[in-house]
């Protein structure tokens, strides 16, 4: 990656309900502003059309308009989240985004559940890793040297079955690490992506891993692209409630939100 701002935004107590529902954006990129309505015009006609077609199937990609003024957008859910949270969260997200990025002709927002972006560039099929959002759980895992080479060797097997032909860019993994701690991990692509650019795109994520979240308890790397994330409580569905890492028995904690700017 190119030369990095490293922006520590806040340290916030993100509670479990923070991340199990589409209520609050983990944040929004807004770049390069336009003047003129046609542009403003197409972008609200790729917001609607993608919330309506991702809402049936959990991606969609769009485009409206012609010359400098046409607009690409895409939309995904995360590949686990029931249709009806990955409709409402679609929704939240493109009122949201309307609202924190007029003006701008490339604008990205990132909930738990879903994401949401649109530009005046074809990005369709082309990995992003420009811009990236971490999440880092602040307190240190128990026998820690140990829990980053078991967290870094679940991620890659995420990232592996994210990339594997059929999977629609989605891992899922889960493996013990004592008798009463285990370890949840997910990797995900947009589903534009070819397997070997998902691949590519997964591999920078989880590479990104060690030099933010050493020794963390749980951690979150999420580019335009893809996105990848481990914690020791079942974070995604079907969620097991009688785990006993369950969210109920597991303190969340602490994170620091990082922001690395191109």
């Amino acid at each position: 990656m190119a030369l990095i701002h490293h922006l520590f935004l806040l340290s916030l107590l993100l509670p479990l309900s923070s991340f199990a529902t589409a209520d609050d954006p983990i944040g929004h990129y807004c770049s390069n502003s336009f003047k003129g309505t046609q542009t403003q015009t197409n972008i609200n006609a790729i917001l609607s059309d993608l919330v309506v077609r991702a809402s049936v199937g959990g991606f969609a990609v769009s485009s409206s308009g012609k010359g400098k003024s046409e607009v690409y957008g895409l939309a995904q859910c995360r590949g686990d989240v029931p249709d009806t949270d990955c409709a409402s969260c679609l929704s939240d997200a493109a009122k949201q985004l309307t609202a924190s990025c007029l003006g701008y002709a490339d604008a990205r927002i990132w909930y738990d559940y879903c994401f949401l972006r649109y530009d005046t560039d074809n990005f369709i099929g082309q990995s992003d890793t420009s811009y990236a959002i971490i999440l880092i759980n602040v307190d240190n895992a128990t026998n820690p040297e140990a829990f980053d080479k078991a967290a870094g060797k679940l991620l890659r097997k995420a990232a592996d079955d994210a990339a594997a032909e059929g999977n629609e860019g989605l891992g899922r993994e889960q493996a013990q690490f004592t008798p009463y701690i285990t370890i949840y991990a997910l990797a995900q692509c947009t589903r534009d992506l070819q397997p070997l650019v998902c691949a590519q795109c997964l591999a920078s994520a989880v590479e990104t891993v060690p030099n933010y979240c050493m020794f963390r308890k749980g951690c979150r790397v999420l580019y335009s692209s893809c996105m990848v994330r481990y914690e020791i409580y079942p974070f995604y569905f079907p969620l097991d409630p009688s785990s006993s890492n369950s969210a109920s028995n597991v303190a969340v904690g602490e994170y620091a939100k990082v922001v690395l700017y191109p």
